[in-house]
């Protein structure tokens, strides 16, 4: 069969004595390095290749909730060409991956994110961009994206769905490449998206406000002011764009907002300045500088800044006005660039850049006073994780229930959940067997109750080499899914999901 081609054909699968349509709709070919031994290219993130139509999905164990209605999205790093020397993880193509649940049925859809750069080496037959541990001038005879420029834009890092439409995102800025949620159906990138704050782009984690019907988009890069935020109204529109200047390039990942303000951090690991000036992007952690967060008004307005202790916030997790004081929730790192295992081998320096455990990332509260300019902050539970997820429905509200993912030691894999009660500071965890890992698992809310509802999210079984969607109460995820889909093969691990509700 030609590479890249379109499969028609139909089979009939049957798993544990069901049929269940597969359609085959595109294989790719295998263009990593024979032997491959690379630790994110094998294994769990092993690379998948065929994208599927499936319907009528096999349920192995339980019953698909009535009234669990919308889909689930992941997007994950997914690379079809080997790299310009150094590979990390997070430089794979985009894949998206979708399930939808609709009257106690299941039906999966996978696609590749057709961006610029992928169909540039797809052409080539070759990769040519290098990854964010690579030099930029190894990247060949093409400027390319990101917030450092000549990187390839994967827009495999993020999917948020707002205005009708599956947005993915690359983390380190790049164009929203647009889809639609269920079929997958590419739409190519959003028009403003690349001129996006001077030309830096959208980084990953825009942040959806479901009750102000608007989406918050960031991105920064080299050149001032290194910070813009935009908002987009309910139809997608970018009506607002604003520069927040910040004293040099930084590296942010996530941002916060609450129904007034959108926070946005300034964390001292960002490149070395004296090496920059070099053209080498290399970040540094400045211990004995302050964290500080900027309060921007989103309505328009100038930012207030506050100081608090060194650290790196990968993640926020919510945040929300109390008085004249924003409660601000995120991951604490607190060894936020662990140094390498030699233990590790040849992948040492690699392992130790995505391990959240080495990082000792934990719940972490703080608390910015309007009135006295003071910030005061906490730690909110003991157990380390990260990759949270709330009810979207309190995104920028008062709440109770946090959740997130455990990591397996050394690795960037997700080997379980957490449930946190900021009430009354009850956990609840769930860890799956040893090979077997999950993905960001967000609510799919059935009731007006905050987090009444499932918790979704697909897992991979390294050891029977399958993969499957597994259903839990987001009352009780420490009882075990109750339900599981099977899909049609092993997923690639990867970083982020979300839920899209049914309307």
């Amino acid at each position: 069969m030609e590479v890249g081609s379109r499969d028609r054909r139909v089979a009939r699968h049957r798993w544990y004595g069901r049929a269940v349509n597969t359609r085959v709709v595109r294989r790719y070919e295998n263009h990593l390095p024979p032997g491959d031994d690379h630790p994110y290219r094998t294994g769990a993130w092993r690379p998948n290749l065929v994208e599927y139509d499936c319907d009528d999905l096999d349920v192995i164990e339980g019953r698909i909730p009535d009234d669990l209605r919308g889909t689930y999205l992941r997007n994950t790093e997914n690379p079809l060409l080997p790299a310009i020397g150094r590979y990390h993880p997070f430089d794979g193509d985009g894949m998206l991956h979708s399930i939808t649940f609709d009257g106690g049925r299941a039906r999966y859809r996978n696609r590749m994110v057709q961006t610029t750069g992928l169909a540039a080496e797809l052409e080539a037959n070759a990769p040519l961009w290098a990854g964010i541990i690579e030099a930029p001038a190894k990247s060949i005879g093409l400027d390319g994206w990101g917030a450092r420029g000549r990187m390839k834009d994967a827009s495999s890092t993020d999917v948020i769905v707002h205005a009708g439409k599956a947005l993915t995102s690359f983390y380190q800025c790049g164009e929203l490449y647009a889809h639609d949620p269920r079929s997958l159906e590419a739409h190519g990138a959003e028009p403003w998206s690349k001129g996006f704050g001077g030309g830096a782009g959208v980084s990953a984690h825009p942040k959806l406000d479901v009750n102000a019907n608007e989406l918050l988009v960031f991105g920064y890069g080299t050149k001032a002011p290194y910070f813009t935020l935009g908002t987009l109204d309910a139809n997608g529109a970018l009506i607002r764009e604003v520069p927040v200047p910040l004293p040099g390039p930084r590296l942010p990942h996530d941002m916060a907002f609450t129904e007034h303000y959108a926070i946005v951090g300034d964390f001292p690991l960002f490149w070395d300045p004296a090496l920059l000036a070099q053209g080498v992007h290399r970040p540094r952690f400045y211990k004995d500088t302050p964290t500080r967060f900027g309060v921007v008004p989103r309505a328009g307005g100038e930012t207030v800044w506050f100081d608090a202790a060194p650290t790196y916030v990968l993640h926020f997790i919510n945040a929300y006005e109390d008085g004249t004081t924003i409660i601000v929730d995120g991951y604490f790192q607190e060894d936020p660039t662990p140094k390498p295992d030699p233990a590790d081998g040849p992948w040492a320096g690699l392992r130790k850049m995505v391990d959240v455990a080495a990082m000792r990332a934990r719940p972490h509260r703080w608390r910015l006073d309007l009135a006295t300019g003071r910030c005061t902050e906490e730690k909110l539970f003991d157990l380390v994780s990260e990759f949270p997820s709330i009810d979207a429905r309190v995104g920028g509200r008062r709440y109770r229930t946090a959740f997130a993912m455990t990591a397996k030691p050394g690795w960037f894999l997700f080997d379980g959940m957490a449930r946190f009660d900021l009430e009354t500071g009850a956990q609840q965890t769930f860890t799956w067997a040893d090979g077997v890992y999950g993905s960001e698992g967000p609510v799919a809310p059935r009731s007006d109750r905050e987090s009444d509802g499932y918790i979704v999210t697909f897992v991979s079984d390294t050891n029977a080499d399958t993969s499957e969607c597994q259903i839990f109460s987001a009352d009780h995820i420490d009882a075990g899914p109750i339900a599981r889909v099977r899909l049609p093969e092993r997923l690639c691990a990867g970083t982020h999901a979300c839920w899209a509700p049914i309307a």
